[in-house]
């Protein structure tokens, strides 16, 4: 079996350990331990240990349950929900070149 292993940037696994650390403040403002919320969400403790430490093997998809769990899924959507770079080239009308025309 092929294993890939990811290599991160530090300021990017620096927003994942950020998150982590929400997440953990997030349940014990809930005072619920790390038990009942690995439970609850369908995973193991250790899972939930690594995503309240940010490490990016987690699945995104044990993120969304243990989101689910703590009731702050919905706070997923408000990812690139305000795309500034992204408005501003749309206002600025930058043209996107089209392909070129079939050869016949």
């Amino acid at each position: 079996m092929n294993t890939r292993s990811i290599t991160l940037l530090p300021k990017a696994q620096k927003v994942l350990e950020q998150l982590g650390e929400h997440i953990k403040l997030a349940r014990l403002r809930r005072k619920l331990s790390a038990e009942q919320v690995a439970e609850r969400a369908g995973i193991n403790r250790t899972t939930l240990w690594n995503i309240e430490r940010g490490m990016p093997t987690v699945t995104i998809g044990a993120y969304c349950q243990v989101l689910l769990v703590l009731g702050l899924l919905e706070d997923l959507l408000k990812v690139a929900a305000d795309d500034e770079l992204g408005r501003r080239l749309q206002d600025a009308d930058i043209i996107v070149k089209k392909r070129a025309p079939k050869k016949k």
